[in-house]
């Protein structure tokens, strides 16, 4: 009997879901979900959590207005399973109780505050299924969110080998250090500094170096690959496993770290809610390309979504 499964990640930035039916447990490890809907909202609920450690009313409530419309939608396609995690945001927050209050009323069941290494497990067990076999293993999988990145290495046939979540994303990077608009050389300088001390980090924690190939995910690296691919709209099937060089991304970054936002929102490609973050966020990717010795990245639109749905299969 085939599950029809509701998941719904809420991360610093944004709020997903995904509706899917999932595979029969006997099809293999490799059998792919057969979507029917995947939604995205910006809500930034991680919205001053760096500075002040508690969630703004206000971004409760732009989650809560998504998540009713979220509800709606997973009644209407009659999912038989829900699951929410809620990330790096609400896991900081002093007044978490108050979301996870929200999110009970609004949907009917509690968020998952999910711990680091949960969540670069669920990300990439969504990333690496259906990878092809030209994308040499072991991978380097790392997910750039809000306020987080997640490293994780592994096998798509042995699973996760080591993970680490580290607490540089596009939002805090940009509350944390760029301010301009463009940010001035020294808030680059200050952001970039910042970044290579996680790196690092993750790097001495996760053998990343040795990985033979870097899998990105999520929005940042999707948006710096459509950039860098010179597509003229948002095109998930050109994006997915879009195999995207160093100098290609270190070119991106660059002009979006001198761009206004005025100047990233006329970008085709550009989600209006990354346009003013999408600096930092491909900041971390250069990063991390050039600090565990990548020449590419592949992208992957595969991501914490799907795992969380694989990780309601009966």
């Amino acid at each position: 009997m085939t599950t029809r499964a509701a998941a719904i990640d809420c991360g610093t930035n944004s709020i997903r879901l995904l509706v899917a039916d999932l595979p029969d447990p006997g099809a293999g490890t490799g059998a792919p979900l057969v979507e029917l809907s995947r939604r995205l909202e910006t809500v930034r609920l991680g919205q001053g959590v760096d500075r002040t450690g508690r969630l703004a009313p206000e971004a409760i409530e732009r989650t809560r207005v998504a998540l009713a419309e979220y509800a709606a939608e997973i009644e209407k396609l009659g999912a038989d399973r829900v699951r929410m995690c809620a990330t790096s945001a609400s896991r900081d927050a002093e007044n978490a109780a108050d979301f996870r209050d929200m999110v009970e009323r609004t949907l009917g069941v509690a968020p998952e505050v999910v711990t680091g290494d949960e969540e670069a497990r669920l990300s990439f067990t969504g990333a690496v299924r259906g990878l092809p076999g030209s994308i040499r293993e072991p991978y380097l999988v790392v997910d750039i969110g809000g306020g987080s990145t997640e490293f994780v290495v592994g096998t798509s046939t042995g699973g996760v080998e080591a993970a680490i979540s580290v607490d540089v994303g596009c939002v805090r990077m940009t509350e944390r250090h760029l301010q301009g608009d463009p940010p001035e050389p020294a808030e680059i300088r200050a952001a970039e500094a910042d970044i290579v001390a996680a790196v690092d980090r993750a790097l001495a924690a996760v053998p990343g170096r040795e990985a033979a190939s870097l899998v990105g995910l999520a929005g940042s690296v999707t948006t710096v690959v459509a950039i860098a691919e010179g597509l003229t709209g948002y095109d998930p099937q050109r994006i997915q496993h879009a195999r995207v060089s160093y100098p290609a991304v270190a070119e991106v970054t660059a002009d979006l770290l001198v761009a206004t936002r005025t100047q990233r929102l006329a970008i085709p490609v550009m989600h209006p809610g990354r346009a003013d973050v999408i600096g930092a966020g491909a900041l971390v990717l250069r990063v991390i390309m050039e600090r565990a010795g990548k020449d590419a990245v592949v992208a992957s639109e595969h991501d914490i979504l799907d795992g969380i749905c694989y990780s309601l299969q009966q």
